[in-house]
C-alpha cells in the first residue's frame, strides 16, 4: 500500500470506536445487545484498521525518519496562521497499535460477561467505547493539540469509568480523587506545551523532534527563571509532569489503588490498555528532547529517581495488601516505575519493550482477578441460598435505593484458597500472568522485558554513572519483592483448601471471560521471545534473525534522530543472574512461607508479624494521610475560616445590609405610593365623582329651570369677556 491510503487508514483507526460511543448514547441505549455487539465490532474494525498499518510498517526501514502521514486539516485559526491537526506513525506509534486495539479488543469481550447482569450495561459500552477511541487518537496524534485533547479526554473517561457505581460512596471519591490528582499533572504538560510553543512556533511533534537544529537551538537556551537548565530540559520535565499523573509515579501516584472501585474491565483498561501507558507513551514520545541536553541533563535524573522511588514504593506496599486488585493496582505503579527509571537511565528501547509486554501480563491479571472474583460472588450467593438475580451486588448498586454494605468482600484474599481446582482456566491464566509479572526466567515475557532494563542499568554502572547504578539496585530489590508478592497472591487465592464458603462453592467464568485470559496469557508467557538478545547464549542463535527484532525496530525511531544513537549493550552474566536471582528468590520465598503451608480460615497472615513495618506498607506509607494533613485539611480550614469570615462575617453581613436597606426603602416607597400617588389619584377620583353627584342634582326634567340655567351661564359669560374687553 502507499503511504497515502496508509495515512488515510490511520485516520480511519480511532473512529470506529468513538463512532460507537454516539451511536450507543444516542440509539441504542436501551437495548443491551445491541450496545454490546456494536462496541466489541467497532472495536474489532479498528483492530483490523491497526493492523493493516502496522504490518506495512514493518517493512518500511525509513519509518523512523519518513513516517506515515495523514493529510492534515486545519483545526484552530491563530491570527496568521493555524493549528493543524493531523495523524503519523512512526515505529514508537506502529508498536502501540499493535498493543492497544488488540487488548481493548480482548476487555470489550471480557465485559460482554462480566458486566452482563449490571442494570447500566450500555452506558458501560458507551464509555468503554470512548475511552478506546481516545487512546488510539492519543497514539497517532501527529501534534500535542490533538494530543491534549484526547489526553483529556481519556481523563474524562477514567473518572465516569472509575465512579460507574456511583451510588457507593467509596466509588464516586475515587473518581474524583483520580480526576483532581491527574489535573495537577495535566496542568504541568500543558505548561510545557505552552513553554514548547513560545520557544518553537509549532507543536508538531516531528517539526521539533525530527529536526536536529530545534533540539539544538532547545538544548543551547537558558530556561526561564534561571533554573539553570536548558529550555530543553525544562519543557522535558514539565511534559514529564503529565507523565507523573497520568502514570501514577511518586508524588501523584495515590488515585491508582482507589481506581479499583470501579468495575474490573475499567482497571484492565486503565492499567494496560489506555490511562498509564498514555502516560509512558508521552514520556517515550519525547524521548529526543529529553536526550538533547545530553547524558548529563538534569532531566534525565528527575526522571529516574522518581522512577526509581516509584517502583520500589510500589512493590514495598503491595506486599502488606489483602485485596486482589489493590494488589495488582500497587504492582502496576511499581512497574511503572520500572519503565520511567528505565527512561531515566537512557534505555528507550528497553522501556517500550517492557511497556507492551506488561500491558498483555497485566491485563491478563486483572481480568483473571475479576473473574476470580465473578466466582466467589456465584460461591457466596450458591453458600447462602441466594437466586444469582445481579452478580457483583457489592458494586453493583444502581438498582438499590441505598448503597449495599455487603459482608462479605469478595475481593479479600483471605476469603479465598483452593481455587485452582474450581476454576482451572482462571488459575492457568492468572499463573501465567503472575509467573511474567514475577519474571520468571527464559519462559516469560516479564523476564526477557525486566532483564533488559536491568542490563542496561548494569552497563551504566560499569560506565560510572551514579543514576544507573541507583535504577539497578533499587530495581533489583523492587523485582525481588515483586516475585514474593505475586507469589503470596497466588498462594493465597489458589492453593491450600478454601477458607470460606463462597470459595469452596466459586465457579468457573463464562467462556466470554475465559476466551480472553487464554489469549493472554499466551501473549504473556510468549511475547518475550520477539526480543530475544541475538548474543544470548543458545536462545540468541537460535531464534536467529527474528531474534531482537522488536528492538530493532523501535530503535529506528531514534537513530534517525541527530540528537541520540542508543549504545548497543552486550550480553552480560551480572544481570542476567541478577534477574535469575531475584525472579526465583521471590517466587521461592513466596512458596515457602504460603505455599507449603497455606493459610488456614482465621489464620494470621505471616506478613503481619513485621508488626509497625506491616501496619505501615499496608496504610500505603500513610500518603493518603499525610496529603490529608498538608494539602486537604489546611485547605479544608481555609475554606471553613473564609466561610466564618468572609462569607457569613463581611458578604452575608453586607448582602444582609443591602437587604434591610432594600427593605427600609421598599417600605418609604410603598408609603409614597399610598399617600401621594394613590392618594392623589384617589383625590381626583373623588373629586370628580362628588361633582358628578353634584352636577346629577341639576337634571330635574324641568325646562324652566334649564332655561335659568342658560340664563345664569349667559349672564355669567358676558360679565366676563367685558371684563377682559375692558382690560
Amino acid at each position: 500500500m502507499t503511504k497515502e491510503l496508509l495515512g488515510t487508514l490511520t485516520w480511519l483507526a480511532p473512529l470506529p470506536p468513538l463512532l460507537s460511543f454516539a451511536v450507543i448514547a444516542l440509539f441504542t441505549n436501551r437495548n443491551r445487545q445491541t450496545s454490546s455487539t456494536i462496541a466489541v465490532l467497532a472495536m474489532l474494525a479498528s483492530l483490523v484498521l491497526s493492523f493493516i498499518v502496522l504490518f506495512n510498517a514493518l517493512g518500511m526501514p525509513d519509518l523512523g525518519s519518513a513516517p506515515i502521514r495523514g493529510v492534515p486539516y486545519r483545526f484552530l485559526p491563530t491570527g496568521d496562521s493555524t493549528f493543524d491537526i493531523g495523524v503519523a506513525v512512526d515505529p514508537l506509534g506502529a508498536t502501540f497499535l499493535f498493543m492497544v486495539p488488540l487488548t481493548c479488543t480482548l476487555i470489550f469481550i471480557y465485559s460482554i460477561g462480566y458486566m452482563a447482569s449490571d442494570p447500566l450495561y450500555a452506558r458501560f459500552f458507551a464509555f468503554l467505547s470512548l475511552f478506546g477511541g481516545s487512546m488510539m487518537g492519543f497514539v497517532v496524534s501527529d501534534n500535542l493539540l490533538m494530543l491534549f485533547v484526547f489526553w483529556e479526554l481519556m481523563g474524562f473517561c477514567s473518572y465516569a469509568l472509575i465512579g460507574f457505581f456511583y451510588r457507593k460512596p467509596s466509588a464516586y471519591k475515587a473518581a474524583v480523587k483520580a480526576f483532581m490528582t491527574t489535573r495537577v499533572g495535566d496542568m504541568l504538560l500543558l505548561l510545557g506545551i505552552v513553554y514548547l510553543y513560545t520557544q518553537t512556533g509549532t507543536l508538531n511533534f516531528f517539526s521539533v523532534l525530527h529536526d536536529g537544529k530545534v533540539l539544538a537551538t532547545l538544548a543551547g537556551t537558558p530556561a526561564v527563571l534561571g533554573l539553570g537548565i536548558s529550555a530543553a530540559g525544562l519543557i522535558a520535565i514539565l511534559i514529564f509532569g503529565g507523565t507523573v499523573g497520568k502514570s501514577a509515579q511518586f508524588p501523584l501516584h495515590v488515585w491508582l489503588p482507589d481506581a479499583m472501585e470501579g468495575p474490573t474491565p475499567v482497571s484492565a483498561m486503565i492499567h494496560a490498555a489506555t490511562m498509564v501507558s498514555a502516560g509512558i507513551f508521552l514520556l517515550l514520545r519525547f524521548f529526543p528532547l529529553l536526550q538533547a541536553g545530553g547524558r548529563d541533563n538534569p532531566a534525565f535524573i528527575v526522571v529516574g529517581v522518581i522512577g526509581a522511588i516509584t517502583a520500589f514504593m510500589g512493590a514495598t506496599i503491595a506486599v502488606a495488601q489483602y485485596d486482589i486488585k489493590r494488589v495488582l493496582a500497587f504492582s502496576t505503579i511499581s512497574q511503572l516505575g520500572f519503565m520511567v527509571a528505565a527512561v531515566g537511565i537512557g534505555a528507550y528501547t528497553a522501556a517500550v519493550f517492557h511497556l507492551l509486554a506488561h500491558a498483555f501480563f497485566k491485563s491478563l491479571l486483572f481480568l483473571s482477578s475479576g473473574s476470580v472474583i465473578h466466582g466467589v460472588e456465584h460461591g457466596h450467593e450458591h453458600a447462602h441460598g441466594h437466586e444469582h438475580a445481579e452478580a457483583h451486588a457489592g458494586e453493583h448498586a444502581h438498582a438499590a435505593d441505598e448503597t449495599p454494605q455487603p459482608e462479605f468482600d469478595a475481593q479479600d484474599m483471605r476469603n479465598m484458597g483452593g481455587l485452582r481446582k474450581r476454576m482451572p482456566i482462571t488459575f492457568l491464566a492468572f499463573l501465567a500472568g503472575g509467573l511474567a509479572l514475577a519474571g520468571f526466567p527464559l519462559i516469560t515475557a516479564g523476564f526477557w522485558s525486566k532483564d533488559e532494563i536491568l542490563a542496561d542499568a548494569f552497563h551504566g554502572l560499569t560506565q560510572g554513572s551514579w543514576i544507573s547504578s541507583l535504577v539497578f539496585i533499587v530495581l533489583a530489590v523492587s523485582a525481588l519483592l515483586t516475585a514474593f508478592y505475586i507469589g503470596r497472591q497466588i498462594c493465597l487465592t489458589f492453593f491450600g483448601q478454601p477458607r470460606t464458603e463462597a470459595a469452596a462453592n466459586a465457579t468457573e467464568s463464562v467462556p466470554t471471560m475465559t476466551f480472553p485470559l487464554i489469549v493472554l496469557a499466551v501473549f504473556a508467557i510468549f511475547f518475550g521471545f520477539v526480543s530475544v538478545p541475538p548474543d544470548f547464549p543458545v536462545l540468541g542463535p537460535l531464534f536467529g534473525s527474528a531474534a531482537g527484532w522488536l528492538k530493532n525496530f523501535a530503535a529506528t525511531q531514534l537513530v534517525e534522530l541527530q540528537a541520540f544513537k542508543e549504545e548497543a549493550v552486550h550480553f552480560n552474566a551480572i544481570p542476567l543472574l541478577t534477574s535469575l536471582v531475584v525472579a526465583l528468590g521471590g517466587l521461592g520465598l513466596g512458596w515457602l512461607v504460603y505455599g507449603q503451608k497455606p493459610l488456614q480460615a482465621g489464620q494470621a497472615d505471616p506478613v503481619e508479624k513485621l508488626g509497625g513495618l506491616f501496619k505501615f506498607l499496608h496504610n500505603r506509607w500513610y500518603f493518603d494521610e499525610l496529603y490529608r494533613a498538608i494539602f486537604i485539611n489546611p485547605l479544608q480550614a481555609i475554606a471553613d475560616n473564609y466561610t466564618r469570615i468572609v462569607d457569613k462575617g463581611v458578604i452575608d453581613w453586607f448582602l444582609e445590609g443591602v437587604y434591610k436597606a432594600g427593605v427600609v426603602i421598599a417600605r418609604g416607597l410603598r408609603e409614597f405610593d399610598r399617600v401621594v400617588i394613590t392618594g392623589g389619584s384617589d383625590l381626583i377620583g373623588n373629586t370628580v365623582r362628588s361633582i358628578g353627584r353634584e352636577g346629577r342634582e341639576l337634571q330635574s326634567g324641568q325646562v324652566q329651570n334649564y332655561l335659568l340655567s342658560a340664563l345664569i351661564a349667559a349672564v355669567v359669560l358676558m360679565v366676563f369677556f367685558l371684563v377682559v374687553l375692558a382690560q
